[in-house]
């Protein structure tokens, strides 16, 4: 059975349309949390969202899942790239992810950024998620 240690929330968009920002090759930041796992050794945090992307067809992005709040100084936990389907539509990209490796720490920073070709747009929702619970 397990023990729910905390869950946080960061929403940077509610609406498709918003915040309307071309992809970079850079990562830029959509959400970040901080989850209290009280030192609690081997929690399991799982960790979601989603973003919205439009763009012509055959664009591509990258989402990633950091633990920490810099992507040059985290560590990755999480990648996953995809290619838009659809122009002139918002495609809105869902994700799960688990940190199994996550520390035993009063509390720990996740961050979502998104990537990708510059002819792409994030153009929301944008919402990113984290439970952490102990085994």
């Amino acid at each position: 059975m397990s023990t729910f240690l905390d869950a946080r929330s960061s929403m940077n968009s509610n609406t498709v349309g918003a915040p309307g920002v071309a992809l970079t090759s850079t990562p830029t930041l959509f959400g970040i949390i901080g989850l209290q796992t009280q030192g609690v050794a081997n929690p399991l945090v799982t960790l979601t969202g989603s973003v919205g992307i439009s763009g012509d067809f055959g664009d591509t992005y990258t989402v990633e899942i950091v633990r920490g709040s810099s992507i040059a100084t985290g560590t990755v936990i999480y990648t996953a790239s995809g290619v838009v389907t659809a122009t002139a539509t918002t495609q809105v990209v869902s994700f799960t992810a688990q940190d199994l490796l996550a520390p035993a720490a009063l509390e720990t920073v996740y961050t979502a950024f998104v990537s990708g070709v510059t002819t792409a747009i994030r153009n929301g929702p944008e919402v990113f998620m984290g439970t952490a619970t102990a085994l």
